[in-house]
């Protein structure tokens, strides 16, 4: 479905009025970026398209709904990326479940969608088909993690098998922020169904990043933190 040129909804049943979720609205810019895909979010997942040359590389936050931070981080991303030329494609998934963030909940329809991406037509197994049909090289995912939690520290996912650039992004994004690189010999080999290991297990370059913030809350830099790691993923490809 297409909500405008730039805008597409990616999976229908996901929808939800996020802007009703207060924490997330305390700090979304009153711009027009933000407020398109706000609207569209009610119809379900929207992605926006930023850009039109190589590489092509996709961000999103959200799959866990009441992870905050990196969803306030995506709206600022688009928001300044949409003001500025860019060298290559970013799309954007600020909100992966609306519905789940209008909740401000971790589960949609009682599941943990991080844990569903190989679930044939899950929200997350459609962001995982988006990336194929689109010809996407890199995919980053976003959350946050309270702390005394699992990972409870800022820090990168990866695996080194069997996509070794895993491990290259993580690296990177960890040398230009106080992010810690957890790394996995094989993806996969923990749990299955994260969006991030499934990429890694069919050849596209995934990492998962987390910053430090409260369930369903926003802890104090939190949103900035996330964004640091956004624009470390973006310069690791030339895009910024």
């Amino acid at each position: 479905m297409n909500i405008q040129d730039d805008i597409k909804i990616i999976s229908n049943e996901t929808g939800g009025r996020v802007n009703e979720n207060e924490y997330l609205m305390e700090y979304v810019p009153k711009c027009i970026t933000s407020t398109r895909l706000i609207k569209a979010a009610r119809y379900g997942t929207p992605m926006i398209k930023i850009g039109d040359r190589s590489p092509k590389i996709m961000l999103t936050a959200g799959v866990h709904g009441n992870e905050i931070p990196p969803q306030i981080a995506a709206l600022w991303l688009a928001e300044e990326l949409w003001e500025r030329p860019i060298n290559g494609t970013v799309y954007i998934i600020p909100f992966a479940l609306p519905n789940a963030t209008m909740k401000n909940s971790r589960r949609f329809k009682g599941f943990d969608m991080n844990r569903r991406t190989s679930k044939l037509g899950s929200p997350s197994n459609k962001i995982l088909k988006t990336t194929d049909k689109l010809n996407i090289i890199s995919l980053a995912d976003f959350h946050a993690t309270k702390a005394r939690s699992n990972p409870g520290i800022e820090s990168v996912f990866c695996s080194e098998q069997p996509c070794p650039e895993s491990l290259m992004i993580a690296k990177y994004i960890t040398s230009v922020t106080s992010s810690k690189v957890i790394c996995h010999k094989n993806a996969g080999s923990l749990y299955s169904g994260a969006l991030e290991d499934e990429l890694n297990l069919k050849g596209t370059a995934a990492v998962t990043c987390e910053v430090v913030s409260e369930n369903c809350k926003v802890n104090p830099g939190s949103p900035e933190r996330s964004y640091l790691q956004m624009v470390s993923y973006l310069k690791y490809f030339g895009v910024v």
